[in-house]
């Protein structure tokens, strides 16, 4: 019998608990209204004042000495990039602007590719200073692989030259067939070589993707509307949290 009248007392306590809870709130609703309105009208301020961002990307095919075999490795002309050329071209826009350049640049190599991609985010107001900036690094990538490629094939044409040159000689000796075999075979796989070089390629450069970077507008919007919701009602039992205090403080 006590047990039902403790659990019955119990159930009462909570009752008046959640009817607290909820007048608490209501006495302190202006508060809620207050943040909630407050915190939503930020976020969507935010939302709408957001600059827009997009990836910018320009493609670079290295240069290749046969099929799916590059004159130099990707990842050789990444670092290159990252640690030479890219640090020198901060450098210059620094001394000539006063100030860092406003966004990043990043490499990288599609797997199992000879492309090197640069990408950059910025706003669409700063395409131009992406484009000059991607060009100056095409322009340092297509200088280095011309000389690659033009270094190459000069290899390949002495060799190719020497080979014809044992060769003639060796046309008039005797029991050199197989040398003279063995020559021919070489210089015509230095041909094959040589004709199978194909030059580096700009693929794309600065365009611009499709897809805006970052949240989306609404995401922003709903995101302060819970936030705003929940320190709204956070605020609101805080409020009356100081004003008990201060209550029993004026009492003692």
């Amino acid at each position: 019998m006590e047990e039902r009248q403790r659990s019955a007392q119990q159930a009462h306590d909570d009752e008046i608990s959640l009817v607290d809870l909820v007048s608490t709130f209501l006495k302190r609703r202006r508060i809620f209204y207050v943040v909630f309105l407050v915190t939503i009208a930020v976020g969507i301020l935010y939302a709408i004042l957001i600059p827009e961002k997009y990836d910018y990307v320009t493609l670079f095919k290295l240069a290749e000495k046969d099929a799916g075999s590059f004159i130099e490795k990707p990842a050789t002309v990444i670092a290159t990039l990252e640690n030479r050329w890219l640090p020198e071209i901060e450098a210059t826009h620094l001394a000539e602007h006063d100030q860092s350049i406003p966004f990043d640049v990043v490499f990288s190599n599609p797997e199992n590719t000879g492309l090197v991609r640069i990408v950059s985010e910025a706003v669409p107001a700063r395409a131009d200073d992406v484009k000059r900036i991607h060009s100056r690094l095409i322009e340092k990538l297509e200088q280095t692989q011309s000389v690659a490629v033009s270094t190459l094939k000069s290899n390949l044409e002495r060799q190719i030259e020497s080979l014809a040159s044992t060769i003639d000689r060796l046309e008039g000796s005797q029991d050199v067939g197989a040398a003279i075999a063995d020559a021919v075979n070489r210089r015509l796989s230095l041909e094959v070589l040589l004709l199978s070089i194909q030059p580096a390629e700009l693929l794309v450069l600065n365009r611009q993707m499709a897809e805006r970077k970052g949240p989306a507008r609404s995401l922003i919007v709903i995101l302060a509307a819970m936030l705003g919701l929940m320190g709204g009602i956070f605020l609101s039992f805080f409020a009356e949290f100081v004003s008990l205090v201060r209550a029993n403080l004026n009492e003692m």
